[in-house]
């Protein structure tokens, strides 16, 4: 057996950064984007913004929203629907995601519970007329059904309140109705295959077929990756004998292991992957072949959405405090990380006040031995400004605490 090809961990998180679109300022579209990191994290806290459209505008800068909403309600090359979460996913997926939707619920006394409820007299008449309405005169929000039942559930484990509720992420999960739009922050639900472009692929997948290609995409969007990284990316935990297909890929050229070697020789434990499509952007790399940006990055972005990953590529441990009571949160509400290059270099504090027009910056923290210099603040400035253009802030404040070193962000926002 040859020995493996080494990756130092500078190249290894130069190509994880550019394979998220996080590196130069190369043209890329929001579909290219989606389709090439997986997904799109759907969360609903919008105190500064929505996650999506934060993760996009990392990659894009200051895009038109409105250029989302076309992809995903009129040309239907996007859609929601579960990933790693809800989230917005690539119709170019569907055969990957459509192997979920077959299957839902799960086997077990999950899908037996599920199975009792949807046999209640009240539920299969509720489940039959609200699909005879969606087709008569979809698309339709929820609203519109919940004043036509009364019938309302407790918690059972797997959601809670109005039965109309519960059937729509029942049917949303089987893929039998989707999200054709939104009113504000309303859904409107129509029948999926209204809501399918007719170039969908639709060719059903094998368990193996979905976790061969499945596989792949996670190893491209992450770089180099483990199993236990594949696992947890793109459609979480559903990688049916991943073990068995990874050695088939290897057998097949489409992936081969590499072993990623530290500055004092240490060698990082585990099985590392990565795709043989990205042996030329590896090259570049370690050609020294690398344009590197300075951007903040949503809490749930996809380069730190595994975070025991995010500790060991980058040095950098994140927790998300949304949770956190006010006097036990180390940095705030809704932090975002400032990824310099293919570094993370401290952590910026920001809310958005929509009354007044105006993007607060409560404090900006610096990771140890982040780097100082002119270019390094300018970076920093440089994202903050942008993302007050993006999210249409009449005035930046930063109103706390500045590392000494980064003072001079205060003179340009204080």
């Amino acid at each position: 057996m040859s020995a493996l090809r080494t990756i130092s961990p500078t190249t290894f998180r130069r190509l994880a950064v550019s394979r998220q679109h996080l590196a130069d300022s190369t043209p890329v579209s929001i579909h290219d984007i989606v389709r090439d990191i997986g997904c799109l994290q759907l969360d609903p806290i919008s105190a500064v913004a929505k996650s999506h459209t934060l993760v996009l505008w990392s990659r894009l800068g200051n895009y038109d929203l409105a250029d989302l909403d076309s992809l995903l309600y009129k040309e239907r090359a996007l859609a929601e629907y579960w990933a790693h979460e809800a989230s917005i996913i690539a119709i170019d997926d569907y055969q990957l995601h459509h192997a979920r939707m077959r299957n839902y619920p799960t086997h077990g006394q999950w899908r037996i519970q599920v199975d009792a409820w949807l046999a209640d007299e009240a539920i299969a008449a509720l489940h039959h007329n609200l699909l005879e309405r969606l087709r008569a005169d979809g698309p339709l929000p929820s609203r519109v059904f919940e004043q036509r039942s009364d019938h309302h559930v407790g918690s059972s484990g797997w959601t809670s309140g109005t039965s109309v509720n519960k059937l729509i992420d029942y049917l949303w999960q089987r893929g039998e109705i989707m999200v054709a739009g939104r009113q504000g922050n309303q859904r409107l639900w129509d029948i999926a295959e209204r809501c399918l472009p007719e170039w969908t692929p639709r060719e059903e997948l094998s368990p193996y077929e979905v976790t061969y290609r499945a596989a792949q995409k996670a190893i491209q969007a992450l770089g180099v990756a483990r199993p236990q990284h594949i696992m947890l990316h793109f459609i979480r935990r559903r990688y049916h004998d991943l073990s068995s297909i990874l050695k088939q890929l290897e057998a097949d050229n489409r992936i081969q292991q590499v072993a990623i070697v530290a500055e004092d020789g240490k060698t990082w434990g585990g099985d590392w992957y990565i795709h043989t499509d990205d042996l030329p952007l590896l090259e570049k790399l370690e050609k020294g072949d690398w344009t590197p940006r300075t951007t903040l990055l949503s809490p749930f972005d996809n380069l730190i959405c595994d975070r025991k990953r995010t500790l060991q590529l980058f040095d950098f441990a994140f927790t998300i405090e949304i949770y956190v009571p006010q006097p036990k949160r180390q940095y705030g509400y809704y932090v975002l990380p400032i990824l310099q290059g293919d570094r993370i270099i401290g952590r910026v504090d920001p809310v958005m006040d929509k009354k007044q027009g105006r993007l607060v910056i409560n404090n900006v923290y610096a990771e140890p031995n982040a780097p100082d210099d002119a270019h390094t603040i300018e970076g920093i400035c440089a994202s903050i400004t942008s993302l007050g253009q993006f999210l249409g802030a009449k005035k930046i404040d930063l109103v706390g605490k500045v590392p000494a070193a980064w003072e001079a962000l205060r003179h340009k926002f204080g």
